[in-house]
């Protein structure tokens, strides 16, 4: 564990690392946890360190504590010295140690974390929806007892924290935010070329049931013409009306002319509310990637969609403790993972696990691609029905 006056030299070499701008040790102080932080020093230099952040996350099966790992970084003269492989061994066996079965990030880089037992878990799309265009479909649910309250980001925080706190248990990969994670969300940066954070929340007489959080740019084009954009941050609704209204509202307001989001769920509800789904013009990126600490645990823990029994035989190069072959029987009501001597049904990574693990990725696609192996015919098809979801996994705040 670094102390404290080391945290800004910290900061800088993973702002180095990432090739970030001018980075505030102040600010991300109190995002940062220092007993979960680890440092590699040369000297009294910090030349590599990352941290994990102790969330409550939506996993199958229900909220429970998951390692957020975040800030992983190598100063760029210190690289290929095994220094990242020394900080995510460490930070796994720090891990299990917490008790947390399930770990959790963001990728910079998409052919780093494979190697640590991390699989790409859930997908993001960004979007960009000319307004022209962005008429919804006329049977969208409306609900005439809602209303829309328009105000700056910061004096709604205590209304729109109770509306995701409702949200976030209804989509698998959301976590609990504190405040220093609204802090974060609700920032103005500095030399930003949009507004300040806006806020528009949807209610009724009980209370708020949504929220969307956006900030505009004001252009005009060569013919003085009103050319002006919306980029939506975030978007949170409890009632299908709810979402309606916020985005109803986003989608026709005066002289905009282009409405964008860097980050929604695949299948956010706008995308069936839409009359024409293909005038939003959608890419699609990794969101979370997972990794299996405990895996029996893990596996215990998550709920399942069919009943499955099924031997897995388990490479685990950082985690030995998970390597070995294991036996899931699982229905509806409960599951059970114990070792066994019995022949695997399918040899496997935990990466491939984890990727799985939120019902968002199909092991059939490691099966196509020869990067797992089925020894009994169709072990594949039934662990993947047993770990299906119907919707998909989504996390909405980069952490």
């Amino acid at each position: 564990m670094p102390e404290e006056s080391e945290f800004p030299a910290i900061v800088r070499v993973v702002g180095e690392a990432l090739l970030g701008g001018k980075n505030d040790a102040e600010f991300y102080r109190g995002l940062t946890d220092l007993d979960r932080t680890l440092t590699v020093f040369d000297g009294p230099q910090p030349v590599g360190s990352t941290t994990s952040h102790g969330f409550t996350m939506t996993l199958p099966g229900g909220p429970r504590p998951v390692a957020a790992v975040s800030a992983v970084g190598v100063w760029p003269t210190h690289r290929r010295r095994g220094i990242l492989s020394a900080l995510m061994r460490r930070q796994l066996a720090d891990i299990r140690a917490r008790g947390e079965d399930v770990a959790a990030l963001f990728a910079s880089e998409g052919g780093i974390y494979g190697r640590f037992g991390y699989g790409p878990a859930a997908a993001a799309v960004s979007f960009t929806l000319p307004t022209r265009d962005a008429a919804l479909r006329p049977d969208a649910p409306r609900d005439p007892a809602l209303r829309l309250r328009l105000l700056d980001a910061a004096d709604a925080r205590k209304e729109i924290a109770v509306v995701h706190q409702a949200a976030a248990p209804q989509r698998v990969g959301e976590f609990q935010r504190g405040d220093a994670w609204w802090t974060r969300v609700l920032r103005n940066p500095p030399g930003n070329p949009f507004s300040d954070l806006r806020c528009a929340v949807a209610e009724d007489d009980a209370g708020p049931l949504g929220y969307v959080l956006y900030r505009t740019r004001q252009t005009w084009d060569d013919h003085g013409v009103a050319d002006c954009a919306l980029r939506v941050e975030e978007l949170y609704a409890t009632a299908p009306a709810a979402h309606t209204l916020l985005w109803e509202h986003v989608l026709t307001r005066d002289l905009v002319t282009t409405v964008t989001c860097d980050m929604a769920a695949p299948d956010d509800p706008l995308f069936h509310l839409l009359a024409d789904p293909y005038r939003a013009r959608r890419r699609h990126v990794d969101n979370l990637w997972i990794r299996l600490v405990d895996l029996p645990s893990a596996l215990e823990r998550r709920s399942y969609a069919a009943p499955v029994d099924v031997v897995l035989e388990v490479a685990d190069r950082h985690c030995p403790w998970n390597a070995g072959r294991w036996r899931l029987t699982a229905d509806t009501a409960a599951a059970r993972c114990r070792p066994t001597d019995q022949e695997p049904d399918i040899r496997l990574d935990t990466a491939h696990l984890g990727a799985a693990y939120l019902g968002g990725t199909r092991l059939g696609g490691y099966l196509a691609a020869g990067l797992l192996t089925e020894v009994a015919p169709g072990a594949v098809q039934r662990l993947d029905t047993a770990l299906h979801r119907a919707d998909l996994p989504y996390c909405g705040n980069v952490f």
